[in-house]
């Protein structure tokens, strides 16, 4: 396990809905702002059949307004919504051309994106399908974005990607120490106040993200940490 290297200064988070990065990233995300890097979020969706007990015309502006909240949290301003339907993403050319011209316009140096594995961990739970569909059409993505010819109507191209990282792999490849900056990523989860009542058990967040956080630790060597799989999709 390598330390992920933080010689750059733009990244661009792209996930398939609100609360997506709360569950572990945004520590990292605080370490970053904290730097004084720049990190702008890509939700595919607003998240809006998140709550199973709200109809999605009440959720969507409710979980925005959250993850508006939860960014501010860890220093980040700048999140844009590309409107797929939540619960309905599909992998295929309309959401690698809507996730190449978000790269376009934001010019990462890097991009963060969450797992597209069939399950998490053993554990035969099974990853969203959203999630897997986000997850792989983001590495996609990258390389389409760098090429002139593909979606060519979709801005400038921009082939200054140095690497992408998945969040939540089941093979890590690279840490990010986050033993200074868990308690920001705690507070970004707690801002989904209303997406964690909906989920109809309980779960602190302290509590699961320090779990959490502390077992990536003690795979990379430090207390806490949050893991990536590292990818060249450039």
């Amino acid at each position: 396990m390598e330390p992920l290297s933080e010689g750059w200064q733009r990244a661009a988070v792209i996930v398939a809905h609100p609360d997506d990065i709360e569950f572990g990233v945004s520590s990292a995300v605080a370490r970053w702002t904290r730097q004084g890097k720049d990190v702008a979020y890509v939700l595919a969706s607003r998240g809006e059949a998140g709550i199973a007990a709200l109809p999605p015309e009440q959720v969507a502006p409710l979980r925005e307004e959250e993850q508006r909240n939860s960014a501010a949290v860890v220093g980040v301003r700048q999140i844009e919504y590309l409107d797929f339907a939540d619960g309905a993403i599909e992998y295929g050319l309309a959401l690698r051309r809507d996730l190449a011209a978000a790269i376009r316009r934001l010019r990462p140096d890097i991009v963060i994106t969450a797992s597209f594995d069939l399950t998490w961990g053993s554990t035969g739970n099974v990853n969203h399908a959203d999630h897997r569909a986000v997850g792989l059409a983001t590495l996609d993505a990258c390389r389409d974005a760098a090429n002139p010819w593909s979606f060519p109507e979709m801005g400038q191209a921009w082939g200054g990607i140095q690497a992408a990282y998945v969040g939540g792999s089941n093979e890590p490849t690279h840490f990010v120490d986050v033993e200074e900056t868990l308690n920001l990523g705690v507070a970004s989860l707690q801002e989904h106040r209303a997406y964690l009542d909906g989920l109809g058990r309980d779960l602190d967040p302290d509590e699961f993200l320090r779990s959490f956080t502390r077992a990536s630790g003690t795979a990379a060597g430090c207390r806490y940490a949050v893991l990536f799989r590292e990818y060249h999709p450039v």
